[in-house]
């Protein structure tokens, strides 16, 4: 009979555990864990409490230190921004906030529209590529208050930027709209896209379209054959013969007699008079 493999005492958490929530005491337990141990796997409760998550940890998991920010960090947002980066808020429609469109995790372009400061007036409004392949870090409501002070819901995404990114992003907040662009998370190319203006718009639309090409002969037109002109020379209609030129008729009678029956049959023939 095979020896029951040996058990290990870890730290394993009790309910799942969202990215930002601080652990407490209700949070983790000691479990037993059968065969080889996790790497990182916590043997102590203590190396766990008080501590941030930076990682959804489920249920009956074992709690893992590469999972938790440092200790002293606290919890919330701010523990899961790694050093050197900063999480910079930006404000969506409902279309982007409420239909789940931008989640934690994903990436995105940030555009900006408004008017060029010393620009023409005539372009219009322009948009251009303010960021590209932006880590979104989280997304969700936050209440702000309204012209009259009121309180309602804004729909705000936390992107993951370094600190000239945030200047960026303040800026255009402030003097411009801005708009977030979902992109393929392996798709890490940057371009160099020149951005457009309104009137950039409007003058694509009013090009001239195309002219339909002449009549062609042979596979070639007639210009390039050299039996026009010029290319836009109409081609020659051919005319009715005249009456003059006709070949002349004349009646013919056959008679046809079949025992005592006579029958006759007419017809035209034409006759060229040369």
């Amino acid at each position: 009979m095979a020896a029951p493999a040996p058990m290990a005492q870890v730290v394993v958490a009790t309910r799942d555990l969202q990215i930002g929530t601080l652990i407490g005491a209700s949070d983790v337990r000691m479990g037993s864990w059968a065969g080889t141990v996790p790497k990182d796997a916590l043997g102590k409760l203590d190396l766990a409490l008080n501590r941030g998550a930076i990682a959804n940890i489920y249920e009956g998991e074992p709690v893992l230190a590469e999972r938790l920010a440092a200790a002293g960090s606290g919890g919330g947002l701010a523990a899961i921004i790694p050093l050197g980066l900063r999480a910079s808020a930006v404000k969506v429609n409902d279309v982007v906030g409420l239909a789940g469109f931008v989640t934690p995790g994903m990436r995105v372009d940030v555009l900006m529209s408004g008017s060029q400061p010393g620009g023409n007036p005539g372009d219009g409004p322009r948009v251009n590529t303010l960021l590209q392949n932006i880590q979104v870090l989280s997304a969700g409501e936050n209440l702000q208050k309204d012209s009259e002070g009121k309180p309602h819901p804004v729909q705000v995404v936390n992107l993951l930027v370094t600190p000239e990114q945030a200047e960026k992003l303040t800026l255009a907040g402030n003097q411009a709209q801005i708009q977030l662009v979902l992109r393929n998370p392996l798709d890490t190319q940057t371009t160099s896209p020149p951005g457009t203006a309104m009137s950039e718009l409007f003058r694509n639309s009013a090009a001239r379209p195309p002219q339909a090409p002449g009549p062609t002969l042979g596979g070639k037109s007639r210009a390039a054959r050299g039996e026009l002109g010029t290319a836009t020379s109409p081609p020659a209609i051919p005319t009715t013969p005249r009456p003059a030129d006709l070949p002349e008729r004349k009646l013919h009678v056959i008679e046809v007699f079949n025992g005592a029956t006579k029958t006759e049959v007419t017809f035209t023939v034409r006759e060229d008079p040369k």
